[in-house]
């Protein structure tokens, strides 16, 4: 097995040219969200995927040109499925924004691949494809079935993309899955955050500016109300020991990738308050005020734990009222899942130096794999000005994340 997995990591880097390419082909077709629109960059993710040989493809599209793909790749003999996630949507293109080079044009330059999406996730996706289409040139040295869930609307929270896979496509779970979404190969993450977005209204009765005795405010009272929102920061709660020791032990390289801070971010419920709405005039009594804000949740509390305080403390607050849009749980895969440990033994011999094991900040189509049990590790590339202009990737990172999912899908698809 030595043999095949040095074998394996020579081809990933003899295919340099084609991984650069297979980005480039994905970056050159738009595909932004919203408005979920994946009818296209799917019909260039098939033909790519039809260069494997031996491929079963089978386009799912749950509402018009929301189209994801699911593609099985047998070894012929039975064992576990290993799957590899990614999702064809990106932000919208901004094409209005101070790029200097096309949006989509995939230009290589200084060992940087720029384009809308190649850090979130196209480059990702295209990590995953080598990585099946190497081991299908060894599927005798593997047993079991690789499975690539190309998906849309990742960006809309996915519940027309991977999320209705999972519901609906049986062959969409395993017993493993690999994600490529956007992080850093030098950070093997296991689980992330849950969110829940709430909408705030307030209600009022109308009056003149100059007589505000005659009327009540309702952004005087959307005022009240979000400040019991922020309040949410400071519920307590007791995340597992397991998942505080890692996040600890993983603060050194964690944080200078993503942000000095990112450690205590991970361990506390935190509120964005990321709109506010309401009146018509400086001079009148507003009568109608709206909020919406983005609630994220560590391990060890739960959204029914916060939507119960919120109903408790808003309550009492006349003319207001307010509803979740949104809401996912957090989720994790223990840190010492053989998945885990797999993919950071693999990350630490690709990259020379011991990758940092952490929980993640943002939300991924991994945590709909958690809910239905599948143990998930997200390892993808480092972005730079991701949803900005510029957007791009370093070349030798596509390589190295390329070797990882190959070696740990070659390790987890071999073990005895």
């Amino acid at each position: 097995m030595s043999d095949v997995r040095a074998v394996l990591m020579q081809k990933v880097e003899a295919a340099h040219d084609r991984l650069v390419a297979t980005t480039q082909r994905l970056v050159a077709v738009a595909s932004p969200n919203p408005p979920s629109d994946t009818a296209e960059i799917a019909a260039v993710a098939e033909a790519l995927l039809r260069e494997i040989p031996g491929i079963e493809i089978e386009a799912i599209e749950p509402e018009p040109r929301v189209r994801s793909l699911i593609a099985r790749l047998s070894s012929g003999r039975p064992g576990r499925r290993l799957i590899f996630n990614g999702h064809l949507d990106t932000f919208p293109v901004l094409e209005t924004l101070p790029w200097t080079v096309p949006p989509l044009g995939g230009v290589l330059k200084d060992g940087k691949l720029y384009g809308r999406g190649v850090s979130d996730m196209k480059g990702g996706i295209a990590c995953s494809l080598l990585a099946a289409s190497l081991l299908a040139d060894h599927r005798d040295t593997w047993r079991g079935e690789i499975v690539l869930t190309l998906a849309a609307d990742e960006e809309n929270m996915g519940s027309l993309g991977t999320g209705y896979m999972m519901e609906h496509v049986p062959q969409a779970r395993g017993d493993a899955n690999i994600c490529g979404d956007v992080g850093s190969p030098k950070i093997v993450r296991f689980g992330e955050k849950g969110l829940m977005w709430v909408e705030v209204e307030a209600a009022g009765e109308p009056a003149h500016g100059a007589h505000v005795h005659r009327g009540v405010n309702a952004i005087d009272r959307l005022r009240a109300a979000l400040d019991r929102i922020k309040d949410l920061e400071n519920v307590p709660f007791q995340a597992p020991a397991v998942v505080a020791e890692a996040i600890t032990k993983a603060s050194g390289i964690s944080e200078a990738l993503s942000g000095r801070g990112e450690s205590q971010t991970l361990q506390r419920v935190t509120v964005n308050l990321g709109t506010i709405e309401g009146g018509t005039s400086p001079n009148l009594v507003p009568i109608h005020a709206i909020a919406r804000a983005d609630i994220r949740l560590p391990v060890g509390i739960t959204t029914d734990i916060l939507a119960a305080r919120l109903d408790e403390w808003l309550a009492p607050l006349e003319g207001v009222s307010w509803r979740a849009i949104r809401r996912f749980e957090p989720s994790f895969t223990p840190p010492d899942h053989e998945l885990i440990r797999r993919t950071a033994s693999v990350a630490a011999e690709v990259l020379g130096s011991p990758p940092a094991v952490n929980m993640r900040v943002g939300g991924s189509d991994s945590r709909w794999y958690r809910k239905y049990g599948v143990p998930t590790v997200v390892l993808g590339l480092t972005p730079f000005n991701m949803g900005g202009a510029d957007e791009y990737v370093m070349v030798d990172e596509l390589v190295a994340v390329a070797k990882i999912h190959t070696l740990v899908a070659f390790d987890f698809l071999s073990a005895r």
